[in-house]
């Protein structure tokens, strides 16, 4: 039995199984899962457990050089938004004036917007997608694989 980390087999295996520029989505309760695309279903209930829980475990163990998110959640979810910016933003920002006393420079990655439909229609190509309890709009990340060397 695994001592530390990820506990969930489907989620280290998928981890796992990433190579560079491969990705992983993590959604709330409502995102659509494509035909086809694992679905690793962690909801318990409303808001259990949350994005930010979900992605704080998934960023400690995984190699992330670009988020992804949906450009309707800077008007929407500002809060999801400086969760990201605050976690994966570092040296990166593509907007210098967002700033962050918690940022881990060592998870740095790109943060890039897209629309919601452009975002589902990416969400076919992901290895896997997983489902948290969120209830709040837009919570939604593309986690794209880089690598450690």
């Amino acid at each position: 039995m695994k001592k530390h980390g990820i506990l969930n087999s489907h989620i280290c295996k998928v981890l796992s199984d990433l190579g560079h520029t491969d990705y992983i989505v993590v959604a709330d309760a409502g995102l659509p899962v494509p035909e086809g695309v694992t679905k690793i279903d962690l909801a318990l209930k409303v808001g259990v457990p949350s994005f930010q829980d979900v992605v704080d475990v998934i960023a400690a163990d995984m190699v992330i050089e670009k988020v992804t998110l949906a450009e309707e959640i800077k008007q929407e979810n500002e809060q999801a938004l400086q969760y990201i910016t605050r976690t994966f933003a570092g040296e990166k920002l593509e907007n210098p004036q967002v700033t962050s006393l918690h940022l881990n420079l060592e998870q740095a990655a790109v943060i890039e917007f897209c629309s919601h439909e452009q975002f589902k229609e990416l969400t076919r190509h992901a290895k896997a997608v997983i489902r948290t309890g969120e209830a709040k709009p837009y919570a939604n990340c593309i986690l794209q694989a880089g690598v450690y060397f």
